[in-house]
């Protein structure tokens, strides 16, 4: 990591060309500057450096669009690609340029460093490039949150590692899951999702692999599974955490030899799909409790990738909900706008049901709000209307965490974390026993804990639990 060497960096920003200068300088590297792409070329006919800093937006073009040329002039030439810009596009194209690194602005100068002394290191390989648009493209923000993301998805659409996507129901799990498949190699290829908590546990396993004629009651012919309608492209695993054993067992031997045989039937077939799972629960608990294996959890979690909550990219919001508006104009909703104490609300709410509640109110709001312009009084009435979900102000947890404590005396020792753990803990499981109208496996599901362990707090609380059957 210490090697020092010749960079270049290329931005029209004098002062970041100048602070990056100086931190690299500071590890030891010679640093020559640049403000065009013109300028670009020129030193890079001077003399190649041992690396390339360039920014995209310059003065006489694009330096993703010049990134191909260099490459093609200097195969051997790696280069860090810097953009304030920072969709889901940028990162993909930075990557499928030969780009070796892609570092969204505003970048961290200790990251940026060790960038350049990886690239000295060892040298980047490009790949074919895909016709990218950011309008198709099911993934929007550029929030710092969002970034980590795409540089991951950036990294695995040009090989076959298997993917692991975690995250709170409703933050766009599947559509990472498509984005992987729209712009790797197999694009041209099915992508083939299953949810397993949306299929009874004695079917999952002819879902997945297929059955034969008379393999069980009411199988009157051969089907074929998703392994093998997903052949040549993606399967999509998704809610994994709710496979059953014996399904895990199967899908192990799957991933690990390569072959399945259909329910029924004795023949291997060959698996050619890549696996990309996903699971709103935590499946390292899940393997504590021995509820899934330990082998398979292994075998999935390759590449992770943490989508985080609605909550943790805060800034996306605005960007988010006009999206949703205008992908409702577009299917023939009233055509609204937001007003800035609009967005203000939509980014102090908590959004438990993330992305997708968003983009449900937005629809409802495109739909009802009789105004043009939709603002903060409008999503008010909307969300106390009959049906909208509201329950008067919106108070987020830290504001409310924040007031408690400014109402405690200061006293040592007052044992303030666990008083305020016992007060959040009875609201908690009674708001989301109601949500799931009393079905404590579900509750259990949504909180992350063992279902015996949310019976003995439901006794401890006193918390009035409705039973129901399992699949109310």
């Amino acid at each position: 990591m210490s090697m020092a060497g010749h960079i270049l960096v290329v931005d029209d920003d004098e002062a970041i060309r100048l602070v990056v200068s100086q931190a690299l300088k500071r590890h030891g590297h010679r640093v020559e500057q640049a403000e065009s792409i013109a300028g670009l070329w020129a030193a890079l006919e001077a003399g190649a450096p041992d690396a390339l800093i360039s920014d995209v937006m310059l003065p006489d073009g694009n330096g993703l669009d010049a990134l191909a040329a260099v490459r093609a002039r200097f195969p051997e030439l790696p280069v860090i690609i810097l953009s304030a810009q920072n969709t889901l596009t940028t990162a993909v194209r930075a990557a499928e340029r030969g780009a070796f690194e892609y570092l969204p602005k505003p970048f961290d100068l200790d990251d940026l460093a060790r960038a350049v002394a990886e690239a000295i290191a060892r040298r980047p390989h490009g790949e074919e490039e895909a016709t990218l648009d950011d309008e198709a493209l099911p993934l929007i923000g550029r929030s710092a949150a969002m970034q980590d993301v795409y540089r991951t998805i950036a990294r695995v659409v040009s090989n076959e590692l298997t993917v692991l996507i975690t995250g709170e129901s409703g933050t766009g799990k599947e559509l990472v899951a498509r984005a992987i498949h729209d712009l790797g190699t197999r694009r041209a290829k099915p992508f083939v999702a299953i949810n397993m908590a949306a299929i009874p546990r004695e079917l999952i396993e002819a879902e997945l692999f297929g059955h034969e004629r008379g393999a069980f009651t009411g199988a009157t012919q051969r089907t074929a599974g998703r392994f093998e309608q997903a052949a040549g492209g993606t399967l999509f695993l998704d809610e994994i955490g709710d496979m059953p054993m014996d399904a895990q067992t199967r899908l192990l031997r799957v991933l690990q030899s390569g072959e399945f045989t259909t329910v029924g039937g004795a023949r291997p077939i060959r698996s050619d799909v890549r696996i990309v799972a996903a699971t709103n629960r935590d499946l390292e608990s899940l393997v504590g409790e021995g509820a899934f294996r330990e082998d398979l959890f292994y075998r999935l979690n390759v590449v992770p990738i943490a989508i985080p909550s609605l909550r943790q990219r805060r800034d996306d919001i605005g960007l988010l909900a006009r999206h949703f508006l205008d992908r409702a104009a577009q299917e023939g909703l009233p055509r609204k706008r937001l007003d800035p104490t609009a967005v203000a609300r939509l980014e102090r709410q908590n959004w438990p049901g993330n992305v997708r509640e968003l983009e449900n109110m937005m629809r409802r709001a495109a739909a009802l709000v009789r105004d043009e312009t939709i603002t903060a009084e409008g999503l008010a009435r909307l969300s106390a209307a009959p049906g909208g979900g509201g329950e008067g102000p919106v108070v987020s947890i830290d504001a409310a965490v924040r007031a408690w404590i400014a109402e405690q005396p200061i006293v040592d020792e007052d044992m303030l974390h666990g008083r305020l753990l016992a007060l959040a803990e009875r609201p908690l499981i009674e708001a989301v026993l109601a949500r799931t109208r009393g079905n404590q496996l579900r509750a259990a599901r949504m909180l992350g804990i063992n279902r015996n362990t949310l019976k003995k707090k439901i006794d401890d609380l006193g918390v009035a639990a409705r039973p129901v059957s399992e699949r109310d």
